[in-house]
């Protein structure tokens, strides 16, 4: 379909797990990739952020740890050898004469593209910091935003703070790993999935709510105890600590993109059903998406990416089925 070797049939802005999969489907309808990730690597948040996380909301997968999904999902994605394109953020999108989309870079290169789908996520992200005198210096030796081996936890008393999915999955996760868990949550419900908050109460995880963090006590080299504030009370109660995990969550923006003209609804591309954005050949899919009712979760872009693949097929071959045979029709993909 393609005549150029430097025009794409679709161009994917974003190399997490929704846009690792829309490059695999769209390998499948025969087109020509090129999968443009501003990261170092493939995989996204779930790379970056929590490679030892345990994955539950992927099917087939009872649980998978983040890093074996990015690795499963890149195995699966180069049996049909995408161009790949890492540590580059794309700064605009602008349209020829012709038609062919070109995808501005901070590095000047141009890339051309019939069509393109952004699977950006929720764009560049920054944890949201502890604000607590002194917690700056801590960074980077017992303070932590991202966890990236769990091991370093092992029969240590870890402190985590946070009431969402990703605080109560950690101590879930490192509940049988390190000495002591406890987790600080400045309301009494928390913020994840039943089953996982089941899960944290069934264990031996310290709770203590409703607190939030007053100050830090240490040293030079680590902190050595949180002091925690009751809300709305008087008490207040320290912890002793090796370790202090963060999860307040993350600040996003999704930057450039907010200027290519699409419509927008916070910090999301409205999207109708075919996955299209405002502008024709731009189609979006996975947490950057936005229409009614969606479900932010990785299922759902894995999800979403056949059906922008299938539409920007056909937007390019008006004669080529937005519906195409199911997968298992091939007898011959992974044979070889």
């Amino acid at each position: 379909m393609s005549e150029r070797d430097d025009l794409f049939d679709i161009t994917i802005i974003g190399g997490g797990p929704t846009g690792l999969f829309a490059a695999f489907y769209a390998g499948l309808r025969q087109m020509k990739v090129k999968i443009i990730e501003s990261l170092p690597q493939l995989g996204g948040q779930l790379g970056t952020l929590y490679p030892e996380k345990d994955i539950f909301d992927v099917a087939g997968f009872p649980k998978i740890k983040a890093k074996e999904l990015v690795k499963k999902l890149e195995v699966q994605v180069r049996h049909f050898h995408p161009e790949i394109v890492l540590d580059e953020r794309v700064t605009d999108l602008k349209r020829q004469s012709d038609g062919t989309l070109v995808l501005e870079t901070e590095s000047g290169t141009p890339h051309l593209s019939r069509t393109v789908l952004i699977t950006a996520g929720v764009g560049a992200f920054a944890p949201r910091p502890l604000k607590v005198n002194g917690a700056d210096k801590y960074v980077d030796k017992n303070l932590h935003y991202y966890v990236n081996d769990i091991q370093i936890f092992k029969d240590k008393r870890v402190v985590i703070l946070g009431g969402g999915d990703s605080a109560v999955d950690w101590a879930n996760t490192l509940e049988p790993v390190a000495k002591k868990i406890t987790i600080v949550h400045r309301r009494n419900q928390f913020r994840a999935h039943e089953t996982s908050v089941k899960q944290m109460k069934q264990s031996s995880v310290q709770i203590v709510t409703p607190f939030t963090a007053k100050s830090l006590v240490g040293n030079e080299h680590a902190i050595e105890k949180l002091v925690v504030q009751e809300v709305r009370g008087d008490r207040e109660l320290e912890l002793p600590l090796d370790d202090l995990i963060v999860n307040y969550g993350f600040i996003s923006n999704i930057g450039p993109i907010k200027n290519w003209g699409m419509e927008l609804e916070k910090n999301s591309i409205v999207v109708n059903t075919k996955m299209e954005t405002s502008i024709p050949g731009v189609y979006a899919a996975g947490d950057i998406s936005s229409y009614p009712g969606k479900i932010k979760l990785i299922a759902t872009g894995f999800g979403e990416a056949p059906t922008a693949v299938n539409n920007a097929k056909h937007f390019i071959d008006p004669d080529a089925r937005t519906q195409p045979m199911h997968s298992s029709s091939s007898g011959e993909l992974f044979s070889k």
